[in-house]
């Protein structure tokens, strides 16, 4: 995907009104909860040494979502403002992190929220930051920042089964929802997150990007999949009716000709961009 294809699909997100924005995944924040991956350690402990996080920074998480990324992070005990719009993902998160004390939670926006100008060490948006316009974000998260300060974007990119796999799930789609039928190898989701870093630097706001990856694979049952894939935006806009007719033909060929396991394999990365 080239990044003007890219930003138009950001915009997409991101240029929708801040209600519809902030309600988005209400449908499927239980399942979000249970079924998608966390940021691996080892990504979180390059993030910490590149970003020379330590117990006496100050940080603000921007979408937290349900907490996948915070719980991360709250291991260094440092004080940490997260913002959540979506009243369901605050409610999981408030319940995911009550053992940490040295989180704060707030139900609101990015774009509504106070800003407390040259206040934290790192602004961190894990899997968050393209439903935010990017002249609000990458403006406000700079100005959150302290003189030389980062801007922390984390990514788990979809989880893809083998190009093998994926032929065969490609008959099933094309019966039931063909626009969805999209394939993602290792050079494809590299290439949207060499995009993605240079769209931070495109704001003119941020400079050093440090990028980094690692790759991840997880065996998934019929059901752990289609959890994960009712996540995903664009299954949420699929009519019911045609999503559970795919959904059925996609569990009966992971149970009958994958014995129930699915392998899966996707990309967990991270773009550091240092405050100009």
């Amino acid at each position: 995907m080239d990044k003007e294809k890219l930003m138009g699909l950001i915009s997409s997100y991101s240029g929708r009104e801040l209600e519809q924005r902030k309600s988005w995944y209400s449908p499927a924040a239980e399942a979000y909860n249970q079924a998608r991956p966390s940021y691996p350690q080892a990504v979180i402990e390059q993030v910490i040494e590149i970003a020379q996080l330590s117990r006496e920074s100050k940080l603000l998480e921007v979408g937290c979502g349900p907490g996948t990324a915070t719980l991360s992070f709250a291991a260094l005990k440092c004080p940490m403002l997260c913002l959540e719009p979506n009243p369901d993902f605050y409610r999981l998160a408030v319940n995911n992190c009550q053992n940490y004390s040295q989180i704060e939670l707030q139900n609101t926006s990015f774009e509504e929220w106070d800003l407390q100008a040259e206040q934290f060490d790192a602004v961190v948006a894990a899997s968050s930051f393209h439903w935010i316009p990017a002249e609000v974000g990458y403006q406000k998260a700079a100005q959150a920042l302290k003189p030389g300060g980062s801007l922390i974007l984390l990514w788990n990119k979809e989880l893809q089964p083998s190009q093998a796999v994926h032929q065969h799930f490609s008959r099933i789609y094309a019966a039931h929802a063909p626009e969805l039928d999209r394939y993602e190898d290792k050079p494809t989701q590299l290439k949207i997150l060499d995009n993605l870093g240079q769209i931070a630097l495109d704001s003119g706001h941020f400079d050093k990007i440090s990028p980094g990856y690692v790759e991840v694979s997880v065996i998934h049952t019929a059901e752990q999949y289609l959890t994960l894939l009712q996540t995903y935006s664009p299954y949420l806009k699929l009519e019911s009716q045609r999503r559970d007719a795919l959904f059925q033909e996609l569990r009966g060929y992971i149970e009958r000709h994958l014995d129930g396991r699915l392998p899966l394999s996707h990309l967990s990365a991270f773009h550091i961009a240092q405050k100009r």
